[in-house]
């Protein structure tokens, strides 16, 4: 029996979540580790979201918003 052939879209996408983060701590840049950042909270909102994870959901969500704002308000500083 195959690993992958038992997971479901949200549980792909919470590995996908811990991937993109657990990525964003190999680079220097700080904009590259922002945007890499922040699609692994995107992940982690929605795979929280399917699960109703309300603990995963809130601090990923403002983390989101975090990154946006630093990659998009200010750009002199991400």
């Amino acid at each position: 029996m195959n690993f992958f052939d038992d997971l479901s879209i949200a549980e792909i996408i919470g590995y996908l979540a811990s991937v993109f983060i657990v990525l964003s701590f190999v680079f220097n840049n700080v904009r590259t580790i922002r945007i890499i950042n922040a699609v692994g909270c995107l992940c982690f909102v929605i795979y929280a979201y399917y699960f109703e994870a309300w603990p995963v959901l809130i601090p990923n969500a403002i983390l989101f918003f975090v990154q946006l704002y630093y990659l998009f308000i200010k750009k002199d500083k991400a």
